[in-house]
C-alpha cells in the first residue's frame, strides 16, 4: 500500500459528503432547453387569463377593429393557429435534434452543450409554445352566448404571424450553425471570454509559484465527477473561522473520484484540523457534475477546437483543411495566453493572511492540449502538420519569456520527429522548412520566419 508523503497525513475517505439532490445553477439553466421556453409559456398563459375577461360588445369600435366577426370565426382562427404552431414545434425540435446529432458525430460531442445553450433556439421554442398555450386557452374560453374576448384573439393573431417569422429565421439560423466555421468561431469566442475572465493580463506571462509547507492533511472529495467551478469565497470564510490554510489541488475540467485527495489543509497553530467542517465547506465550494462547463474551464474551448481538428483528419471525415483552420483558431488563443498570468492563485482573508491557494494550468499544458492530439493523428498528413508548425511559428513570434520559447521549441522538435520517415521528399522538405521558420521566430528573426515565395506558409 502506498504511504503518504513525508510529514503529511491522509484523511480517511469516510462517508460520502451529503450533496443536494438537485442544485440549480445559472449555467445549468442556460444549458437547459426547457427553462426559458417554459417561462415564456407560463407568461403567455398568465397574460391570456388576464385578457380573457375583456369581452366588449359588438357596438364597441375598437373591439370591431381588432376582430370584426363572431365567436365561430374566432374559434376557427384559434384552432388553426394551435394546430399549425404545434406542427412548427415538431419541425423545430426535429431540426434541433438533427443538428445535435451532426455536431456530435462529425465535429465533437463537447459541442452539444453549446447548441443547448443557444439563445435563439430557446427564443423560438418560447414563442411557439407560448402561441400554442394562448390559442388553446383562448379556445377554452370561447362561449357562443358571450361576446368574443377580442384581446385574446388579437394576441393570437399577432403571435401567429410572429411564429411564422421566427420559424423562417430559425431555419436560417440552424443552417448557419451547422457550418463548421460557425462552430469553430463560437468555440473560439467562448474560450477567449473565459481566458479573459480567468487569467489576469501580464506582459511577462509569468507562472506564479507558491511554496507548499511540510505536513498538512489531505482532504478527500465526497463525490465523483468533473469539477465545473470553484467558488473560493465560502471556503475562505470557513478557513478564517477555524484558523486554517489550504491548497486546492484540482481545478475546473479535472475529473475526480470518490475518496481521491483534492486539497491539503494546515492549521495555523499546528493543531488538529476539523476535517468534517473542511469537507463540508469544500463540498459547498466545488461544483462537481457529469460534464465540463465553460464558465471557469479555460481549456474546454481549446479541447473543442482540437476535437474538431482530430475528427476532421479521421478516415471517416478526411478533411485536413478543416483541421488546419481549427489549429489557426487555437493559435489565436495560445497567443492570447502568452500575455496572461498563469499558474496558481492566492487568496487572502480580510486581515491580509494568505488562506487559500488554488492550482492553475501553465503554458505547457495548453500547448500539449492542442499540439499533442493533432500531431499524433496527423502523423502522415503534411497539410495538418504544417498547420501545427504554423501555429508554433505564430506563437514564437509573440512569446514573451524564455519558458514559453522553450516549450515552443519542444513542440517543434516533437512535430519534426513525428514527420520523420512518414513523408515523401517534397512533403518532408516543406515540413522541415516550417520547422526552420519556427526556430527563426524563436530567435527573433521574424523576416526569415515569415517571408515566403507566394504566401504558401500562411494559407491552406
Amino acid at each position: 500500500m502506498a504511504q503518504p508523503a513525508h510529514g503529511s497525513t491522509t484523511a480517511a475517505p469516510g462517508p460520502r459528503v451529503p450533496e443536494p439532490r438537485f442544485r440549480i445553477t445559472r449555467d445549468g439553466l442556460r444549458a437547459s432547453m426547457w427553462f426559458w421556453p417554459s417561462c415564456a409559456s407560463l407568461a403567455a398563459l398568465l397574460v391570456t387569463l388576464l385578457l380573457m375577461p375583456v369581452r366588449p360588445g359588438d357596438d364597441v369600435a375598437w373591439a370591431r377593429w381588432i376582430w370584426p366577426t363572431g365567436v365561430d370565426a374566432a374559434s376557427s382562427l384559434l384552432q388553426t393557429v394551435a394546430t399549425s404552431v404545434m406542427t412548427a414545434v415538431t419541425v423545430t425540435f426535429s431540426l434541433t435534434v438533427v443538428a445535435l446529432q451532426l455536431a456530435s458525430q462529425q465535429f465533437s460531442p463537447r459541442l452539444l452543450r453549446e447548441f443547448a445553450r443557444d439563445v435563439r433556439t430557446q427564443a423560438v421554442l418560447g414563442v411557439l409554445l407560448g402561441t400554442f398555450l394562448v390559442s388553446i386557452t383562448g379556445l377554452h374560453g370561447m362561449d357562443a352566448d358571450r361576446p368574443v374576448p377580442v384581446l385574446v384573439v388579437g394576441l393570437v393573431y399577432v403571435l401567429g404571424i410572429a411564429s411564422g417569422i421566427v420559424l423562417l429565421l430559425f431555419i436560417g439560423h440552424i443552417a448557419r450553425s451547422l457550418r463548421v466555421d460557425t462552430m469553430m468561431r463560437s468555440a473560439h469566442q467562448s474560450c477567449l471570454a473565459v481566458l479573459r475572465d480567468t487569467y489576469p493580463l501580464s506582459e511577462t506571462g509569468e507562472v506564479q509559484e507558491f511554496p507548499v509547507p511540510d505536513g498538512g492533511t489531505l482532504v478527500p472529495v465526497g463525490r465523483s465527477g468533473i469539477v465545473q467551478t470553484v467558488d473560493w469565497k465560502p471556503l475562505m470564510a470557513a478557513l478564517e473561522k477555524h484558523g486554517l490554510k489550504m491548497r486546492i489541488m484540482v481545478q475546473p475540467g479535472d475529473h475526480v473520484t470518490l475518496g481521491s485527495p483534492v486539497a491539503r489543509v494546515w492549521a495555523d497553530d499546528g493543531g488538529t484540523v476539523p476535517l468534517a467542517a473542511v469537507r463540508n465547506a469544500l463540498a459547498e465550494s466545488l461544483e462537481i457534475g457529469y460534464e465540463r462547463t465553460p464558465e471557469q474551464d479555460a481549456a474546454l474551448g481549446l479541447r473543442q477546437l482540437t476535437d474538431i481538428a482530430v475528427k476532421a483528419i479521421s478516415p471517416s471525415i478526411n478533411d485536413p483543411i478543416t483541421a488546419a483552420h481549427a489549429t489557426g483558431y487555437c493559435a489565436d488563443l495560445l497567443v492570447d495566453l502568452q500575455r496572461r498570468r498563469l499558474g496558481p492563485e492566492a487568496h487572502q482573508d480580510a486581515h491580509g493572511v494568505q488562506r487559500l491557494v488554488t492550482d492553475g494550468r501553465d503554458y505547457r499544458y495548453f500547448l500539449d492540449l492542442v499540439c499533442g492530439p493533432v500531431r499524433r493523428f496527423a502523423h502522415s498528413e503534411p497539410i495538418v502538420l504544417t498547420a501545427v508548425l504554423r501555429l508554433l511559428r505564430d506563437c514564437a513570434a509573440t512569446a514573451v519569456n524564455e519558458s514559453q520559447r522553450a516549450e515552443l521549441r519542444r513542440q517543434n522538435s516533437l512535430v519534426l520527429e513525428t514527420a520523420r520517415n512518414q513523408m515523401v521528399a517534397a512533403d518532408d522538405e516543406e515540413i522541415r522548412d516550417m520547422g526552420r521558420r519556427v526556430e527563426e521566430a524563436l530567435a527573433g528573426n521574424l523576416t526569415a520566419a515569415f517571408t515566403d515565395r507566394a504566401g504558401e506558409t500562411r494559407s491552406v
